[in-house]
């Protein structure tokens, strides 16, 4: 999802394979396809935190390969092609756990808060619902430009950010806004 979190689908089923090891392997050689994935993953954040991350990236099958094994306690994933803007992201280890309970349909951990950096932007088949793969009929995808995610529903409830189901992705607001996958998405300079 978003995406987005903004997280796609896709790429939050990688998250959830990712963090239960669902298939995952680390590459001796990164393939030519294998290196432009990993550099699409890293680009979703600043590089001194992709630097030392690690990199998942979901096959056709939806197993998950481990393309660069990180040491930072980061994981980033590459863009998912099929949504209509370029949507890598990284996550740190509470960003992870908040999507592996986003992607079970589970109530995130309590007292975690979990940050995640989409600097390539994101497109999302929603703003208020979660699980929505495409936008609803009649709707637009919800389109965010370079952004950070501040993934708790506590914070993102009381920030006093608008959300709703057409924010101005321009400032600050909720994504998700009363569920318990609320989070803040911050806009941010490139």
């Amino acid at each position: 999802m978003h995406k987005t979190l903004a997280f796609p689908i896709k790429g939050a089923a990688a998250v959830l394979a990712a963090s239960f090891g669902v298939a995952a392997h680390a590459a001796s050689a990164a393939k030519p396809a294998d290196a432009a994935l990993i550099q699409s993953a890293m680009s979703a954040a600043p590089q001194e935190v992709s630097r030392n991350a690690t990199v998942i990236a979901m096959g056709a099958n939806g197993s998950m390969r481990t393309l660069k094994q990180g040491s930072n306690g980061w994981t980033c994933m590459p863009d998912d092609p099929k949504t209509p803007a370029p949507d890598p992201m990284c996550l740190d280890e509470n960003g992870m756990a908040w999507a592996q309970a986003w992607m079970t349909h589970a109530v995130p951990p309590a007292g975690k808060v979990g940050l995640a950096y989409m600097l390539a932007g994101a497109a999302d088949a929603s703003n208020t619902d979660p699980f929505a793969d495409k936008p609803a009929t009649g709707q637009s995808w919800v389109i965010t430009g370079p952004h950070i995610m501040i993934l708790n529903a506590a914070v993102a409830s009381s920030s006093g950010y608008p959300g709703g189901a057409k924010p101005d992705t321009t400032r600050p607001y909720v994504m998700f806004g009363g569920t318990p996958y609320a989070h803040i998405m911050l806009p941010v300079k490139r």
